[in-house]
């Protein structure tokens, strides 16, 4: 089999949590893959030169072989069916219904949380920012989380559905929105988001956005 050739396009500052969906994914499958950003601050993905211009001009974007997908949760899918277990490692649960669940999470984390992702935007975890006490709505919003996220964490266990799964990835970046950022998390929370932070893969994409922040 030909190796594939593979391209991910990033933001320029590496602060999208959803390039880092992506970054982690290509990573655990061990797939060797081409890096390139865009600087969304000054418009360059809205140039007609600008390869993803075609699809939805948003990062990330992965052209695998030719083939364009842009939205990460989507990528991930598509990556998952394409470099599919045994030969690459799994990024989505065996089991059905917990795959489903996983593909639930990702959904919601994307769809839902607004104020989180207003008040607490990555520069609190890529770049070491600090931000203002949560407004009415992102105390409510940070409550949801955290209602959420310990039902599904209830079993006690440091992953979601027992073995590793992208949406671990995702939900760890959310909480650490607000755990890096010095808010009352609960310890379980936090701890679970620090013990998924540790991941090589995930520590790699902080390394760039670190590199860039400094």
């Amino acid at each position: 089999m030909s190796q594939p050739v593979i391209t991910l396009w990033s933001d320029s500052d590496f602060f999208s949590p959803y390039v880092m969906s992506v970054y982690v994914a290509l990573k655990e499958k061990g797939l060797p893959f081409t890096l390139k950003t865009v600087n969304l601050n000054h418009g360059e993905h809205l140039q007609p030169g600008w390869k993803g211009y075609g699809v939805t001009r948003r990062v990330p974007l992965l052209d695998v072989d030719g083939f364009e997908l842009s939205e990460s949760s989507a990528i991930t899918e598509f990556l998952d069916e394409r470099f599919a277990p045994p030969e690459w490692e799994r990024l989505y649960p065996h089991d059905m219904q917990k795959r489903a669940r996983a593909r639930q999470v990702q959904a919601w984390l994307r769809s839902d949380l607004l104020p989180i992702r207003e008040e607490r935007s990555t520069t609190v975890v890529f770049a070491g920012e600090k931000k203002a006490p949560l407004s009415e709505a992102g105390r409510q919003s940070a409550a949801k989380l955290f209602d959420t996220a310990s039902a599904l964490l209830a079993h006690g266990r440091p992953n979601l559905f027992g073995e590793w799964c992208i949406a671990d990835s995702d939900l760890a970046l959310m909480l650490n929105r607000l755990v890096l950022n010095g808010d009352e998390v609960p310890e379980n929370l936090a701890e679970y988001a620090t013990f998924q932070w540790q991941r090589a893969s995930v520590q790699r994409y902080a390394a760039l956005s670190a590199k860039h922040a400094g």
